[in-house]
């Protein structure tokens, strides 16, 4: 099922996407008491929203085989953890702002894990439990300043910098999904989650030995290969089999 949050005729809901139809919720539905209402709306009618709102994006530096390849970089022994903040966090068809600080700003593909209950020290069992469902996501990255500052908070952290949507997808295996990204309808990058270094079920466990994860928490679980530049006017897309299509555009500000 795909869970949404949208606007329209100026209030923020809730719903359910079955087709071209949004079938309207009575509330949040991370909620277990949210169900549907009995009203809907044509989805092209809607404006969609940011599907959750993080209390903080957690997100793994190198998760692929063939990026560490195309990265020149070791296999880690451990994830590699860093935080995006919520003011990065981006609805569907948004702005993507090219800062000045930067001359180099990388679109990255991403399976996002949206978690639907607070783990805290959870097992692998536990973990896969407490997710709600997947969305898509890009990693946007100011690849001159990660090198520049030798770590990657500034880098990361611009606003606008983690674009997420279109909706929640639940009931889905994210072990064997197909991840791509174009720009201007051209393929950047291609790959399949498969290729994954550490699996969803262990990624979540170890980020909750370290901090507690929270209902609408985001996971971003690392980028294939094929990293690349934007430039202004850019329109960039990730889509995730099973999910659909993040779409979002790049503007120099």
């Amino acid at each position: 099922m795909n869970y949404v949050r949208y606007r329209i005729d100026g209030e923020e809901k809730y719903g359910l996407v079955e087709g071209d139809l949004v079938r309207e919720l009575t509330g949040n539905f991370l909620l277990p008491d949210s169900s549907l209402n009995g009203q809907s709306s044509k989805l092209e009618a809607v404006q969609l929203l940011l599907p959750v709102q993080p209390s903080k994006v957690v997100c793994v530096g190198l998760n692929y085989y063939q990026h560490a390849q195309e990265m020149n970089l070791e296999l880690p022994e451990e994830p590699v953890l860093f935080l995006k903040p919520p003011t990065s966090v981006l609805a569907p068809y948004g702005e993507i702002s090219l800062p000045p600080a930067s001359k180099q700003v990388d679109y990255e593909a991403e399976l996002a894990i949206v978690i639907g209950k607070t783990l805290r020290r959870v097992s692998e069992v536990e973990a896969v439990a407490g997710i709600f469902g997947y969305t898509c996501a890009n990693d946007v990255t100011a690849r001159d300043l990660q090198k520049k500052d030798g770590q990657w908070t500034r880098a990361k952290s611009f606003d606008t910098f983690c674009p997420l949507g279109p909706w929640v997808t639940t009931d889905l295996e994210p072990g064997n999904l197909d991840i791509s990204l174009t720009v201007n309808g051209s393929i950047k990058q291609f790959s399949n989650t498969g290729d994954f270094i550490t699996p969803v079920p262990q990624l979540i466990s170890y980020i909750s030995q370290v901090m507690t994860l929270l209902p609408g928490d985001i996971v971003l679980t690392g980028t294939p290969a094929g990293i690349g530049p934007l430039q202004d006017g850019d329109e960039v897309v990730v889509h995730i089999d099973q999910i659909g299509s993040l779409v979002n555009y790049a503007r120099s500000i």
